[in-house]
């Protein structure tokens, strides 16, 4: 077996028979508009434009804390643990060793993990989370305020932006998690939770960490 640096592989023996790929599976899939994606030549652009506006103050912390869920239902565990990272909580609990972290597992005190693995976790249960693990939270939801849709949107809008212009050197660092729809967005799933990454105010846009 050679691997050169260019990824080209060549293997020398019997050959393999040809193996399908598994029913009803994919590895990975094209992302729908009106997303734009992180590494294409329009994704670097709005964000080298968000950095030099300063509206990327959330992302390099949150960066260095990028974790990718280990159940297809931990969205929002996973997001949850990224953000405690980063927000620099300590857990008073072990993770492994000696090291005090936050991971998946450790986030069960507002619902066992069972039943997240099973079912996901509901907008509250992440909130009783982030609170019962040291993090400051401030929660709402786009039905619950008896003001028209625009008013709604304004508020949410106003507030990316003072969580995206906040200074990661400040000892207020603020994180903001959006729970949404991925079927809105057309793409897989439905319900789903991430942080938001930064803004781009220009084009009215959002970077979701995901």
């Amino acid at each position: 077996l050679q691997v050169c640096r260019t990824c080209a592989v060549r293997v020398f023996g019997a050959p393999w028979p040809a193996m399908a790929s598994p029913p009803r599976t994919f590895h990975r899939r094209p992302l729908p508009a009106p997303a734009v994606a992180f590494s294409s030549h329009e994704g670097r652009r709005l964000f080298a434009e968000a950095l030099e506006r300063g509206t990327l103050g959330c992302f390099f912390r949150l960066i260095e804390q990028f974790h990718t869920q280990g159940e297809p239902a931990f969205c929002g565990l996973g997001t949850l643990a990224m953000v405690l990272n980063a927000l620099g909580v300590d857990p008073k609990r072990v993770w492994k060793g000696p090291w005090r972290w936050f991971s998946e597992q450790l986030l069960d005190c507002c619902e066992p993990l069972e039943v997240v693995k099973e079912r996901g976790i509901t907008f509250s249960k992440v909130a009783c989370l982030a609170r019962c693990n040291g993090a400051h939270v401030d929660a709402h939801r786009a039905d619950e305020a008896d003001t028209d849709r625009e008013a709604t949107l304004e508020a949410f809008r106003k507030a990316v932006m003072r969580t995206c212009e906040s200074d990661a050197e400040e000892e207020n660092f603020q994180v903001m998690i959006v729970s949404y729809s991925r079927k809105a967005l057309g793409q897989t799933g439905d319900g789903h939770y991430s942080p938001i990454g930064g803004y781009h105010a220009a084009t009215d846009q959002a970077l979701i960490l995901d």
